[in-house]
């Protein structure tokens, strides 16, 4: 009997090991090739769209600008200090999830749609998410619609091997309406399709219809319909194996939601470097060794934080100023679906 019981204390005591504080003998994880690559290249290579104004459109002075930029940015700003040190590298629907396979990008920005069938089948990993979006429609106003419960017989414009191809499928299958598909893979030749006349319907995420409709001479032409057909939501993307990349990945942007909630901007972050609150110290590298944890320095949040600024800063300068709400996309405390686990 005592040792049975001595056998279950051991078990136990390893358990303990095994799931205690920091300082157990593998708490600090691998390293991660993608990092040592980043690093030794001195800059990061960022898949983006390229063509998106709110997600990643370059301005007039050829400068990356957008939501998924500004992921890039961050990150850049996190292992280097520098938010400059990336290289964003445009990629189409077709072609970005190769590039991501092929290491010709080490992060994937580019309003990718998490889903089981993209981790399971094409060895990505999905860090989080930036956006709660799904499948919307939008209409001429000529037209006269108001519901896509009208749109039975439409010809409808959407880029090829998307979530939206197979939203929109079922929707109109489910709906027991009839559709005609006019697939093209570049944006640009799908918004001349429908501002042409080729398709009556064009379909896409909804921010990302939202963004075509700001950007025309004349926004209030076109419709945006009510419904909403499928969940899509907007994360970065990494190869499956390097867990410390996915963690530096994914936890830069929990940073950014945890500095909104703590009211820490790019503006006034510096002010917040003598804080005396304990979540606010650790993540601005006042105290203990979050950074090194992740391979990085100590103030990688501070860097990320300064250099591209909190969720909510990042949102109204992006898609906030193309009149987006931010809705689901808002703090959990605010009425929103974002939430960032303890920085500890």
């Amino acid at each position: 009997m005592r040792r049975a019981s001595a056998r279950i204390a051991a078990a136990l005591l390893g358990g303990a090991c095994l799931f205690g504080p920091p300082g157990a003998a593998f708490a600090q994880g691998t390293g991660s090739v993608t990092l040592d690559a980043v690093k030794a290249r001195g800059e990061l290579v960022c898949g983006v769209p390229g063509n998106t104004e709110g997600f990643a459109l370059p301005d007039s002075h050829g400068v990356m600008r957008g939501i998924e930029a500004d992921g890039c940015r961050a990150i850049a700003a996190a292992i280097f200090g520098d938010p400059a040190k990336v290289m964003y590298v445009a990629l189409s629907t077709q072609t970005r999830f190769t590039a991501l396979q092929s290491a010709e990008v080490d992060v994937l920005i580019r309003t990718a749609a998490w889903s089981l069938g993209r981790e399971a089948t094409l060895g990505t990993e999905f860090a989080g998410i930036y956006v709660y979006d799904g499948v919307g429609f939008m209409v001429k106003q000529t037209m006269g619609v108001a519901s896509a419960k009208e749109l039975d017989g439409a010809t409808v414009c959407m880029q090829p091997g998307t979530n939206t191809e197979l939203a929109v499928a079922e929707y109109f299958h489910e709906a027991n309406m009839k559709f005609t598909p006019l697939l093209i893979d570049n944006l640009a030749e799908i918004l001349h399709a429908f501002t042409s006349g080729r398709c009556d319907v064009i379909c896409r995420i909804s921010t990302g219809l939202a963004s075509f409709r700001a950007s025309q001479p004349n926004p209030d032409d076109y419709r945006v319909l009510p419904e909403i057909v499928s969940k899509e939501p907007l994360g970065p993307v990494v190869r499956k194996g390097d867990d410390k990349w996915f963690d530096i990945i994914r936890w830069t942007y929990f940073a950014q939601l945890i500095a909104e909630e703590h009211g820490i901007t790019s503006g006034n972050i510096d002010e917040h470097m003598s804080t005396t609150d304990p979540e606010e110290r650790r993540m601005l590298g006042l105290e203990g060794d979050l950074g090194k944890a992740l391979g990085l320095d100590n103030k990688w949040a501070y860097n990320a934080i300064k250099a591209a600024g909190n969720a909510q800063e990042i949102w109204d300068r992006n898609l906030g100023a193309l009149g987006i709400p931010r809705g689901l996309n808002a703090l959990w405390n605010k009425g929103g679906l974002m939430y960032a686990p303890p920085m500890r």
